[in-house]
């Protein structure tokens, strides 16, 4: 019933910027950590950032002073900024929420994914 959706993907060029956006909706009573993972063409999804509901993020060391998570609670909604692209930030970009349906009950959901394709 709670779905995510991704946008704001697409093919850019080195050195270029992307604004990744995702958007909860349906059943949540809260969120707790929302977060973006990729998953490149061969190797295995990997957490990009990630930011609880008290605004701590933390980001994985490859995309650090490049990549920017933030998020808008009242929206349920999260953000990449992702500056200074290069080749290997190339994946399909997931937006992920760990969420409650009540106050005791929680679960997880994925969005659908958004590409990002980086070219020389």
């Amino acid at each position: 019933q709670v779905q995510l959706v991704e946008s704001g993907g697409g093919l850019v060029q080195a050195g270029g910027s992307l604004r990744l956006s995702c958007a909860a909706s349906g059943n949540i009573f809260s969120i707790n950590t929302m977060g973006w993972y990729r998953q490149a063409p061969g190797k295995q999804r990997e957490l990009v950032a990630a930011i609880t509901s008290g605004g701590i993020t933390n980001y994985a060391d490859s995309v650090k002073g490049r990549f920017t998570i933030s998020r808008d609670s009242a929206k349920n909604t999260v953000y990449l900024q992702i500056n200074s692209l290069n080749a290997e930030d190339t994946a399909v970009y997931y937006c992920a929420a760990e969420f409650y349906t009540d106050s005791f009950t929680t679960k997880e959901t994925w969005g659908q994914g958004t590409q990002v394709t980086v070219s020389s």
